[in-house]
């Protein structure tokens, strides 16, 4: 390998070092408070970078919020479809691993539901956030194809989705639980949220 093709990778490898040090500096800050409450010179500063850095690698504070959702959202995406590409797999087993996920990363949940209650998005940040959300939305689809359901497969999707999200939203950090406590009875109710699924395919095999 030739020298300037080394510098090149070694280049690279460097910039990637501190755009994840830069995300990881932002989810820390977005996940403790409100979107609009963090600014660009706070997230410099939890990254111990020059603010003009910060803006090397991203646009405006939107773009950065959605990178580091996304990042996230990438591996919620990925771990859910190896999930489905086993046979076996149930709706159950869709259901725990998506409650898990979010209680095992608790950035991700605050950071995932300040985005859902987000309502002034651009179009380009719309555009990033689709695929991972369609990439959801898919594994519910193959779950729910698996049991035979006859009717409109997406819209059930969505509201097992909806059905989760506000399950995580209402319990995820219930005041006066422990942490098992709380997953022990979001899981309860998980099981509640698919026993009404099953009951709905029920009546359109």
């Amino acid at each position: 390998m030739g020298e300037k093709k080394m510098l090149s990778i070694l280049k690279e490898q460097e910039r990637d070092v501190r755009r994840n040090l830069i995300l990881d500096a932002a989810e820390r800050l977005f996940s403790a408070n409100s979107f609009d409450k963090v600014s660009m010179q706070e997230i410099a500063n939890e990254a111990q970078l020059s603010k003009s850095s910060i803006y090397t690698y991203f646009q405006n504070q939107e773009e950065l919020f959605i990178e580091a959702a996304l990042r996230d959202g990438a591996i919620l995406q990925t771990s859910l479809l190896k999930m489905t590409e086993r046979k076996d797999s149930t709706i159950e087993n869709v259901i725990d691993a998506f409650i898990e996920f979010f209680v095992n990363h608790d950035s991700f949940f605050r950071m995932a539901s300040l985005l859902m209650l987000q309502g002034n998005l651009s179009e380009e940040s719309i555009a990033k956030v689709h695929p991972v959300i369609r990439g959801v939305m898919e594994v519910f689809d193959t779950v729910i194809r698996r049991m035979n359901y006859r009717g409109d497969v997406r819209l059930l999707s969505h509201t097992l989705f909806s059905a989760l999200s506000g399950i995580l939203i209402s319990y995820r950090n219930y005041p006066s639980r422990t942490e098992s406590e709380k997953m022990r009875h979001m899981k309860r109710l998980g099981t509640t949220v698919r026993d009404m699924v099953k009951a709905l395919i029920k009546t359109r095999k």
